[in-house]
């Protein structure tokens, strides 16, 4: 590990410790003693911070120094799985904390689709949903036994299918990525998407009645994300500060 990896590392590390004590950067800022300017640039892991600052940093936290500079990476989940339905932001997401956690994303659909050499649409008109949930288990248990770092966006119901959620459960830390139901029609709709509208006057209804049934079933994840309102940096923080302890 360079300087670079370790300033960054620091970063991270003062990143998620703040955020696990639901500090903002002027509470962290007024506590250690530095000023908000250069605690800016530590949590981006550009400041080339001394060894008395560090040790401020660490005493605001009542930690050890050596607790912001160990290379080590403890308690690292292997796979970190987002749920949500449509416009949740899974994708979006998803990119930016794999770069964070350097680790591979993996859309489950898009795998699927691989393996079936035709798209998620043609595979539920030609084949139904009871194939598709088949096939979305096998690509799921190959994917876990491919045994890499991952950011992982699944379908959005596969916490229907009880079996495979719990094979998911049981293997990576979920995060349910939630979002208010016109969050989740106006990003699918910015996204270029018309079909959710086209000669459908009830889809709102309809997408909040989706929502209203699969809550209590997102709801059994490791962890819940407020979305609305929120930027994807924000998003990606709180995400690896909940579940990428460092």
């Amino acid at each position: 590990m360079d300087g670079t990896d370790v300033l960054e590392l620091v970063g991270q590390r003062v990143r998620a410790r703040r955020m696990e004590r639901q500090w903002t950067r002027r509470e962290l800022a007024e506590r250690s003693g530095l000023s908000l300017r250069f605690l800016v640039q530590v949590e981006s892991g550009r400041a080339n911070i001394s060894v008395k600052r560090l040790a401020e940093l660490a005493e605001a936290f009542d930690l050890e120094p050596a607790d912001l500079l160990d290379t080590r990476v403890r308690d690292a989940p292997r796979v970190v799985a987002l749920l949500g339905l449509r416009g949740a932001g899974k994708t979006t997401i998803g990119k930016q904390l794999a770069r964070r956690l350097r680790a591979r994303f993996v859309e489950l659909d898009r795998r699927i689709e691989k393996a079936a050499e035709i798209s998620i649409g043609e595979l539920f008109s030609m084949y139904g949903e009871d194939h598709y949930r088949r096939l979305e288990r096998e690509t799921l248990t190959q994917v876990l036994a491919e045994n890499r770092p991952t950011v992982l966006a699944t379908g959005g119901g596969i916490v229907t299918s009880p079996d495979t959620y719990a094979l998911l459960a049981k293997s990576a830390i979920t995060v349910w990525l939630r979002a208010a139901p016109e969050d989740h029609w106006n990003r699918v709709v910015s996204q270029g998407d018309r079909r959710p509208m086209a000669d459908h006057p009830q889809a709102m209804a309809d997408l909040r009645a989706l929502l209203a049934r699969r809550e209590p079933l997102y709801a059994k994840a490791n962890y819940a994300i407020e979305t609305s309102g929120r930027s994807a940096f924000e998003i990606v923080d709180e995400i690896q500060s909940k579940v990428f302890i460092m």
